[in-house]
């Protein structure tokens, strides 16, 4: 009976001491396309993101990937989701996926409609809130700079957008609404209309600027309780 209750005092001991260990760091997936691709290059917003964790000294707190591969869209990112991201087996995952979807329509005809759009997007979450991993959406940003709603795939980048809003409020999903923090900065940053050259060095991919901007957003998101 002795033995038993230094047993049970070592446990309550031991018990509080455990609760106090730092625990692994959070695994995050930024899973995506082109623009996640670079974003793990030396300027790249996932780099950016890592920088800014260091300087508040909470990089041993996060443990960030990147898995974005050019020219990808909603149902290559299903494709390749066990491989690339389940695989991992992350905390959290950033989805941001739609410019392709969109842009490949008026450049090469193969973008994706908006119904199967729903449908794969829709799909990958399920498979991530299966593995409880908290899910992070974000909508496409820009197919160029312009302001004044002018730029040609405007329409269809607002229509995705909302899609991806209703998608977030369905699922009961945090939401990154890249399309208005871009939108509200370029109104504000880009006083002669320029198509380029503000956040984006082609109208789609980033400048260091639109690196630092996105890292920023990223970062508030992903440290939002």
């Amino acid at each position: 009976m002795r033995v038993f209750f230094k047993l049970l005092q070592i446990a309550f001991i031991a018990l509080p001491l455990l609760a106090m260990r730092q625990d692994k760091p959070i695994r995050v997936v930024f899973f995506g396309d082109s623009i996640t691709q670079a974003g793990v290059s030396p300027t790249g917003y996932i780099t950016k993101v890592g920088e800014m964790l260091k300087s508040n000294s909470q990089d041993s707190q996060y443990e960030l990937i990147g898995a974005g591969i050019g020219g990808n869209k909603v149902y290559d990112l299903y494709l390749r989701l066990e491989d690339d991201v389940l695989a991992k087996k992350p905390d959290v995952v950033f989805i941001y996926v739609g410019i392709n979807d969109v842009w490949h329509k008026a450049s090469s005809g193969t973008g994706t409609d908006p119904d199967k759009y729903v449908k794969f997007y829709e799909a990958l979450i399920k498979k991530l809130k299966a593995q409880n991993i908290r899910v992070i959406v974000c909508t496409p940003t820009v197919i160029g700079e312009r302001n004044d709603n002018s730029n040609q795939q405007d329409g269809d980048l607002n229509q995705y957008s909302k899609l991806i809003r209703e998608i977030a409020t369905r699922n009961s999903l945090q939401l990154l609404d890249l399309r208005q923090h871009f939108q509200d900065y370029l109104a504000k940053n880009n006083p002669e209309n320029k198509e380029k050259g503000i956040l984006t060095s082609d109208r789609v991919h980033l400048t260091d600027a639109g690196n630092q901007f996105l890292a920023e957003k990223m970062l508030e998101a992903l440290v939002q309780k």
